[in-house]
């Protein structure tokens, strides 16, 4: 864990927020994920499946949170940064919301229709691997495009926990791997947060170091070690 932390500190970006390709790959994610939670949103409530409206809800954030990655970019380093912590907190109150969910939903009882869960689990797969793919060029980039990888990343996996769980419904008639899954996605969310929390925070420190050092813009010191100027 130690040397994961220092190499999240030590992160600097290899790709520039003003590069037109970003832009370009927000604008596709931002509408397959748009209309995705739309269609998610029916089908969670024609199914009765918890997981895909976590899933349906976790599309709109993902729609949200690319809107905001566009509206920041040309902006300052620090800017990026808090549109970072604002995308942390919006997963994990999404995470949080999907937990309670599941929680009343199973206090009411029912079990989903898998047929649809199936079918609506499969084309989010396809979209949220197309667009983790589309971003995979900018995830060692700044916080800002790191959370849009994270937030796809999490995307494909959640969706394959619900094809499982669409299996799990059909084999046993029961409603536990719809609600097991919907858990799942919400514990990936609330861990998503974090790492994304850390990620901006971290730059936003040594964006404050770098304008704080007393030799002006010419060095920065951080924890205790100096680092090179910033461009």
């Amino acid at each position: 864990m130690a040397g994961m932390s220092s190499r999240c500190c030590s992160h600097t970006p290899t790709v520039a927020a003003t590069d037109p390709r970003w832009r370009r790959a927000l604008w596709i994610a931002l509408a397959f994920n748009a209309g995705m939670f739309a269609v998610e949103t029916g089908a969670s409530w024609s199914s009765g499946s918890v997981a895909l409206l976590a899933d349906a809800i976790d599309f709109f954030g993902d729609a949200a949170n690319y809107a905001l990655s566009l509206a920041v970019l040309g902006l300052s380093a620090a800017t990026r940064a808090r549109a970072a912590l604002a995308k942390a907190a919006t997963m994990g109150a999404f995470g949080l919301g999907v937990l309670a969910h599941a929680a009343w939903t199973f206090s009411r009882g029912g079990t989903p229709e898998p047929l649809t869960m199936g079918a609506v689990g499969l084309a989010a797969l396809a979209v949220n691997a197309g667009v983790a793919l589309l971003l995979l060029r900018f995830r060692d980039g700044d916080a800002n495009m790191r959370s849009a990888w994270i937030c796809s990343r999490n995307d494909a996996l959640g969706n394959l926990a619900v094809l499982g769980a669409a299996a799990g419904v059909f084999g046993t008639g029961s409603a536990w791997p719809d609600l097991a899954v919907a858990a799942v996605m919400g514990a990936l969310a609330l861990q998503g947060s974090v790492s994304v929390l850390r990620h901006a925070r971290s730059e936003l420190r040594h964006g404050h170091a770098g304008h704080g050092a007393p030799g002006g813009h010419g060095s920065a010191v951080h924890d205790g070690h100096a680092h090179p100027p910033r461009a």
